[in-house]
């Protein structure tokens, strides 16, 4: 088990393999960012569900709609990683990558206020069989021709699959890695992240590339 600190953003879905960026105003969020930093805690980017509250019992149910609060939670499963600070300005505001390299499950709330922690749970692959594994590599392969012809007039986006490095990432890697250049709704994405299974990830990419 490990304790995350979260950082919900509603409709962003990072991957392990990533880099993202992030700019933190709140002061609430100041402090857990430091907190991360002294203690080498990771930080979770993660996307929101709206989750309604029951209505008080006496409340008529045109009532209980009206004054009706979402209240936004975590998904189970997350992303997290360490902070890189890059910039602390004059006025308190930070600058910083965080590094995500690991998915997590959600087990329960330990910290409510000022900033959410959570107690949380690596989340691994399942073992693809060997069939998979030749086919995840053909899958892989496909994608990059897709997001090849997608991004022809993106000299950025060609110089970066032509590169050994992409050239070179394992299917598994590929699997998340490319999430960082590619975007699709958010549910999408988390749906995305929650499978445990490279050759499911890359073949659901696949199709959802070929409808675009």
């Amino acid at each position: 088990m490990i304790e995350l600190c979260l950082f919900p953003i509603p409709n962003c879905v990072t991957f392990p393999g990533t880099v993202f960026p992030l700019h933190v105003f709140e002061p609430r969020y100041r402090q857990m960012i430091q907190h991360c930093l002294d203690q080498q805690t990771p930080v979770a980017i993660c996307h929101t569900q709206a989750v309604l509250s029951e209505g008080k019992p006496h409340e008529s149910l045109q009532q209980s709609l009206n004054s009706n609060q979402a209240t936004y939670q975590p998904y189970d499963v997350v992303s997290a990683g360490q902070c890189e600070l890059l910039e602390r300005t004059e006025d308190g505001r930070l600058y910083l990558n965080v590094h995500i390299d690991q998915r997590y499950r959600i087990i329960e709330r330990t910290q409510a206020l000022p900033y959410q922690i959570y107690s949380c749970e690596a989340l691994a692959d399942v073992e693809d069989s060997a069939e998979e594994q030749q086919e995840s590599q053909l899958l892989k392969e496909k994608i990059m021709h897709r997001l090849a012809a997608i991004g022809h007039d993106l000299e950025g986006v060609q110089r970066m699959l032509n590169s050994p490095e992409w050239q070179q990432k394992s299917p598994q890697a590929f699997s998340f890695q490319l999430f960082g250049m590619v975007r699709f709704d958010a549910d999408i994405l988390q749906h995305i992240l929650e499978m445990t299974s490279a050759h499911a990830r890359l073949n659901y990419t696949l199709q959802l590339l070929n409808q675009a």
